[in-house]
């Protein structure tokens, strides 16, 4: 090009094509972390279910999942939840466990649609708001850890 030349003119900002990532909402982002926790959780879901670690209070049917996902909420600490590194990864499979458990359970028997239900509201909720502060999330955790204390 000669001196008396102009090079070409820059792309807009509008007409350049926008990375994936851009387009990407909080939303999407939202909903994707929701399904991995909710993959994360029934793998830990299934590997409790198939361990056969001996114990005898869990058993492959409807009860024994509900037990099962009693058990994965009393070890969740929900102030875990956002924490780097494995009390994080332990607070999020846990979470993920209880859902997918008492929802197996409730699918097996409708005596534990409470407790699914109760977690279902919790799993949106927090979803909407990421806040386990949140006066509905709090009422149904504690109403889900009422739920588990009932059926010991």
């Amino acid at each position: 090009m000669s001196a008396q030349q102009s090079s070409p003119a820059p792309i807009p900002p509008d007409a350049a094509p926008a990375s994936s990532a851009a387009r990407k909402s909080p939303r999407a982002l939202a909903a994707a972390l929701v399904v991995g926790i909710l993959i994360g959780g029934a793998g830990v879901g299934v590997a409790w279910a198939v361990s056969g670690d001996g114990d005898a209070s869990s058993s492959n049917d409807a009860a024994g999942d509900a037990r099962d996902a009693c058990r994965a909420l009393s070890g969740f600490e929900p102030s875990d939840y956002v924490t780097k590194g494995s009390k994080g990864e332990i607070a999020m499979n846990r979470f993920g466990a209880t859902i997918v458990l008492s929802a197996a359970a409730a699918a097996g028997d409708a005596q534990y649609k409470p407790l699914a239900k109760a977690l279902l509201i919790v799993q949106n909720r927090h979803a909407a708001t990421f806040d386990f502060g949140d006066s509905e999330v709090k009422k149904n955790l504690d109403k889900a850890r009422q739920i588990c204390r009932d059926l010991d």
